[in-house]
């Protein structure tokens, strides 16, 4: 548990770090003399996710145990659905911020000429499509592999306890990103892994991942919702 606890945190860490990198006013400086991108820009294509997508693979292969689920060909999928997914992931965020910083730069006053129209399309529509599928199937992954190679140990109250207290902070990224702006795709694909983690915990009992992610998902969704109707 203790190695569970420890890279959940850091997804959590992670998310609050995503927000105040893309909230705040700190890293709108440029990388280099060219400005070929912004600080802001380079932190949420390479280095938070790069943290992001390390810990959730030791996640992975933490939950991973000898079994006789070794041998199944389940196993395999879901390895594929996760190694796609990071791959969806990757391709996504080096997309959507080089199109975000020039939409922001160039393209804001400018939605009809040929290039803006397709930096805004790649920007707002594309990148977040390819994200969200990416997305999803990590998450999906990791959900299903917890299931696939349940706890050995029952999760302790503390541990179940601290594990909620982790996907508070979660939770508040998610608060962050989709309570104060208008809504698209990202409140669906929330709710869509906030009921597949509830069913896995309703199925499968109290596993760290599935109460993790229950919590996580649930209070951000409540959450944010809240918020959009106070606006």
């Amino acid at each position: 548990m203790k190695r569970i606890h420890l890279l959940l945190a850091v997804q959590s860490v992670v998310a609050i770090l995503v927000s105040l990198n893309r909230l705040g006013t700190w890293t709108l400086g440029y990388v280099l003399p060219n400005q070929f991108l912004r600080w802001v820009d380079l932190n949420n294509m390479l280095v938070l996710p790069l943290i992001s997508v390390v810990a959730f693979y030791l996640l992975k292969k933490h939950l991973e145990y000898d079994s006789p689920a070794r041998r199944k060909g389940t196993l395999l999928l879901l390895n594929l659905v996760f190694l796609v997914g990071v791959y969806l992931l990757a391709a996504s965020y080096g997309d959507h911020e080089v199109t975000n910083y020039l939409h922001g730069r160039f393209c804001a006053t400018d939605t009809s000429s040929d290039l803006c129209r397709i930096i805004i399309f790649n920007d707002d529509e594309f990148g977040h499509w390819v994200f969200f599928t990416g997305f999803v199937m990590v998450n999906a992954a990791l959900l299903f592999l917890q299931a696939m190679f349940p706890q050995r140990e029952k999760v302790a109250s503390g541990d179940a306890a601290l594990l909620v207290l982790n996907a508070i902070f979660l939770a508040a990224g998610i608060l962050a990103n989709l309570g104060f702006e208008e809504i698209g795709l990202d409140l669906y694909v929330v709710a869509l892994l906030a009921i597949l983690s509830a069913y896995l915990l309703w199925k499968g009992g109290r596993q760290p991942l599935s109460i993790y992610y229950t919590a996580a998902y649930w209070l951000g969704l409540v959450a944010s919702i809240l918020a959009q109707m106070l606006r």
